[in-house]
């Protein structure tokens, strides 16, 4: 928000009550003594960044993570569509293309996510880190199993996707800020690969193909209209709609609500 970047740059005690909490009920949910620290360390450098993209911090955000080409691509949302932020390096993660089916078998998930404040984990191990949701209904459906798949700083993975303690650093501020500043939740897609014609094809001989169209039905609603969607499971198979809850009108609404 424009109040939060005049607040961050006047001095680290106010950058230090910027990070405390938009709802201070949520405060001892959402942070920790290595949250705050990053925060404040942090909010002024984002601020910058975000403004040059016509966005503020605090805005909803969104994830798309693409296991091929280790990035993950953090977009925010600015009136009717999301901007692409940042692509950030993957610094590690195991296994190989294809769905997480079990746990032990230190495979990253793939699908559509969730994650909401309950989620994130300012006490990480891993410095600091959130839940992306896996299994989710879908993921149930299919008998597939596992849990405590993260997002988080390190470079050690075992399912997880590990980004080294500066990006989480970064990832993790504008996750915790969206959330304090009305965002219910925000979505986590995993693809095996960017989706596009050519890489369908190159692919289109793996045993994944057919699930892979379905999570290419994902892809290309964002690709189209930047905003992501609903997606709903019908019949074991994701099913995308228009999320209208993600629009900026309502936005505002929840902003006028909370602040």
């Amino acid at each position: 928000m424009r109040i939060l970047k005049r607040t961050c740059l006047l001095s680290l005690l106010t950058a230090l009550f910027a990070c405390l909490a938009f709802l201070p009920a949520q405060a001892e949910i959402l942070t920790s003594a290595t949250s705050l620290y990053v925060c404040q360390k942090v909010a002024p450098l984002l601020e910058t960044e975000l403004d040059e993209l016509g966005v503020d911090l605090g805005n909803p955000i969104f994830i798309r993570i693409f296991k091929e080409s280790r990035e993950l691509e953090l977009w925010v949302q600015q009136d009717e569509e999301y901007r692409l932020f940042k692509t950030y390096a993957i610094c590690n993660l195991s296994g190989k293309l294809g769905p997480k089916l079990r746990e032990g078998d230190e495979q990253g998930p793939e699908g559509f996510y969730a994650v909401s404040e309950r989620q994130l984990n300012p006490n990480s191990q891993y410095h600091l880190s959130f839940d992306i949701g896996y299994p989710n209904t879908y993921d149930k459906l299919h008998g597939r199993t596992g849990s405590a798949l993260m997002i988080h700083g390190d470079c050690i993975s075992v399912g997880c996707f590990a980004m080294t303690d500066s990006r989480i650093e970064e990832i993790y501020t504008l996750a915790q800020e969206a959330l304090r500043n009305g965002q219910g939740f925000f979505r986590v897609h995993i693809f095996p690969f960017r989706m596009t014609e050519a890489n369908m094809k190159k692919h289109r001989k793996s045993k994944w193909f057919s699930f892979w169209q379905n999570l290419k039905e994902g892809y290309d609603y964002f690709e189209q209209t930047k905003m992501p969607p609903q997606i709903n499971v019908k019949g074991k198979r994701y099913v995308c709609e228009p999320d209208y809850t993600e629009t900026a009108g309502n936005q505002r609404r929840i902003n006028q609500i909370y602040n």
